[in-house]
């Protein structure tokens, strides 16, 4: 390696061209980057005592030993952003000064000469920088003059705007500006290919600018070492599709969701959005271990990739499943079911399960998202739920199987079922409901044809907010109208939509139902009742609420299962888990008074985490679980250990109770051995197994 602190001007000056490698990201500068460079640049421009300043490295490498007077286009490994802004902010500066020359050196015509373009040259060799695919056409025609492409880069242009924008309204300083330019300086850094690692430097070297995200360090892991014309060929065949099919900003901002998405229906794992790239360089290992080849795992990754495209970003050209994907992912935006339906839609594309199936499924994940929502269970645990649940899928049984795993989710996992949905569904507060407008969508347009689009409605409340009701209205609801109104007021039963907001404002019921526009003209469905009420009482709320929430089962349907199908899936439940021969009466140190007093304490602290907490007694310790063990039990003379299941280095342990085992052979599951010997440490060993408990919850 060779570098050396470098003017950037001459530098640049004196290179015949950099090429950005199809391996590096696109151009990702946004106007936060440029407003630092521009402020750094008026800052050091305006200053004579500042005689430089540093920008960053450039890194590049070309065959062997390279340097920017060898002549050949260098390939850029690391300092493409600032490069490329760089070029901008010239371009933009030189239709600025035009045929003057403001500061020495900088006319239009030196800046293009000398450090835009290679006037002698023709093709692709006039630019002095050649971007990746998504950018390369856009740069070319902003230094020509030209008109942008059709599908032109949207942070080239953007950033051409706000410094052009930027010279113009600061046209008293140009001299400034060229004087800024002049003084910034590079960290000139030439790799020797034979000697050094691109890889690891591209890795270690991102330090100024914009963060490389996951994604980017995945495409340049693929790609970086391979020779050029299969590196060339899997981009083109593979990668730079994905790229196009989700566009330039949804690339930018869903992509490395995506690769999460993607590993952990490889691995079952969810990896941290930090940790993605290390994850998906460890499953690469094994992949490549097992005999698989980089074409076929990009191949891979291109297949899901289309199946994300098509639930998140409303691609999907399937006029059945477009709704569908809509209802749960934009309407509900519930993002952790992606791993199992892009695999489901997988299993569908390779004819594993019907449309119809395949569409079930889908209304099922809906619906339980759904019915948890409105029942207000905890949603800490679904990414989890979603991670694992194709180990419960039969493929030859697809549809029966997945309603079995539905059915067998128990405690904070649980589907609810239509009684618990039903009941919580008259009590909830929906108008304060994040997903009101998508529920009100879904009760109005079930079942029909010809589908009502209710963003042109605005929720109203047929009982008013205003706490001082007018006189009619207290006669309607009777002497209790203050109670009523706070109980009923955000409820299912008292909520509908229309056009008519403004007017029927707190007006009594008998004007909103018979005025013009009113109640009794609707035509909506979900105004039929209301319309054809008397008065608006409690009684007519709770009947509409009970209405509403007997048809809401209908929608949001449950995955019943025959009589055959239960009482399979269930016995497959039980033969995972098959019961226990042993008994408290088989550990004898459990006979011990001080023993067993420990050991009852504890056992009624860990039942109280959850309902669905469950006792194995095992020949030489007792398991406690809701998936898997969260915590074992092992009987000692003078206590108890506690073998608890996490990693070592994940456990918070202020107090240096615990140990590392992971390296000793000890009863129990997890790297983590704790000894509970007095009463009162429980309350701080329940700290350290709740750690255990709440990772599975996820």
């Amino acid at each position: 390696m060779k570098a050396s602190a470098t003017p950037f001007l001459p530098f640049l000056h004196k290179a015949n061209q950099f090429v950005i490698p199809i391996y590096q990201r696109n151009y990702s500068w946004d106007e936060k980057q440029c407003q630092q460079l521009w402020e750094d640049i008026l800052r050091v421009g305006a200053n004579d005592s500042v005689p430089l300043h540093f920008i960053g490295s450039i890194v590049y490498v070309q065959g062997g030993h390279a340097s920017v007077t060898s002549g050949a286009p260098l390939l850029v490994i690391d300092g493409q952003q600032r490069l490329t802004t760089l070029t901008i902010l010239l371009e933009a500066l030189a239709r600025f000064t035009g045929n003057n020359e403001p500061f020495d050196g900088f006319s239009a015509k030196k800046i293009r000469h000398k450090f835009l373009t290679n006037p002698l040259e023709d093709d692709d060799r006039f630019y002095k920088l050649l971007l990746s695919d998504t950018d390369k056409t856009t740069l070319k025609a902003l230094i020509r003059e030209a008109e942008l492409p059709k599908e032109f880069s949207i942070r080239i242009k953007e950033n051409f705007d706000f410094f052009a924008e930027a010279i113009s309204e600061n046209s008293s300083k140009i001299e400034v500006i060229c004087s800024g330019i002049n003084k910034l300086m590079i960290v000139d850094i030439a790799l020797e290919r034979d000697q050094e690692n691109p890889q690891l430097i591209f890795e270690s070297m991102n330090s100024t600018g914009k963060a490389l995200s996951e994604a980017d360090l995945i495409r340049n892991y693929i790609l970086m070492g391979l020779e050029h014309g299969l590196q060339t060929e899997i981009y083109q065949d593979l990668w730079r599709p994905m790229e196009v099919e989700f566009g330039q900003e949804a690339y930018g901002d869903q992509f490395d969701d995506f690769i999460r998405h993607y590993l952990t229906i490889k691995s079952g794992d969810i990896p941290r959005l930090s940790e993605v790239y290390e994850a998906f360089k460890e499953y690469s290992v094994k992949y490549f271990a097992d005999g698989g080849n980089v074409r076929e795992l990009v191949a891979d990754i291109r297949k899901f990739a289309h199946y994300f495209v098509a639930m998140a970003l409303e691609k999907e050209s399937n006029s059945k499943l477009r709704p569908l994907f809509d209802d749960l992912f934009k309407y509900l935006n519930y993002s952790v079911a992606y791993p199992f339906l892009m695999e489901v839609y997988s299993d569908f594309e390779n004819s594993l399960l019907s449309e119809n199936d395949f569409m079930e499924i889908i209304q099922l994940v809906e619906s339980y998202v759904f019915r948890r929502s409105i029942c207000q269970i905890p949603t800490n645990s679904m990414n989890k739920t979603f991670a694992e649940f194709m180990r419960h899928v039969d493929k030859s049984e697809y549809l029966s199987s997945v309603k079995g795993h539905f059915n067998q989710l128990r405690s904070y996992r649980r589907f609810p079922n239509d009684e618990e949905f039903a009941l919580a569904f008259t009590q909830r507060d929906v108008y304060n409901f994040y997903s009101r407008m998508y529920m009100f969508r879904k009760f109005e347009n079930h079942e029909k044809k010809e589908f009502i689009s209710v963003e042109n409605y605005t929720i109203e409340h047929v009982l008013p907010q205003n706490p001082n009701l007018s006189s009619e209205w207290q006669e309607e609801l009777g002497p209790d109208w203050k109670q009523i109104q706070e109980r009923y007021l955000h409820t299912l039963g008292n909520l509908t939509l229309t056009g008519y907001n403004s007017e029927y404002s707190d007006r009594p019921f008998a004007d909103k139902k018979s005025m013009k526009g009113g109640f009794s003209e609707s035509p909506l469905r979900l105004n039929s009742f209301i319309g054809k009420s008397d008065k608006w009482n409690e009684t007519a709320i709770v009947e509409r609420a009970r209405l509403l929430a007997n048809e809401s089962i209908t929608i949001w349907k449950f995955p019943k299962l025959s009589e055959v199908e239960s009482t399979k899936w269930s016995q497959s439940v039980t033969r995972s888990n098959p019961k226990s021969t042993y008994t408290v009466d088989d550990h004898e140190y459990l006979a011990r008074p001080h023993v067993r007093e420990l050991f009852e304490a504890l056992r009624v602290e860990l039942f109280k985490l959850d309902s669905s907490v469950s006792e194995t007694f095992l020949k030489y310790w007792i398991a406690y679980k809701v998936d898997t063990n969260f915590v074992d039990v092992v009987p000692k003379a003078k206590g108890l250990r506690l073998s608890i299941n996490m990693k070592y280095s994940e456990i918070d342990d202020p107090q240096g109770m615990t140990e590392d085992i992971s390296e000793k052979g000890r009863w129990g599951n997890g790297e983590v051995s704790v000894h509970f010997r007095k009463l009162e440490d429980l309350p701080y060993i329940l700290t350290l197994i709740k750690q255990s408990y709440e990772k599975q919850l996820g």
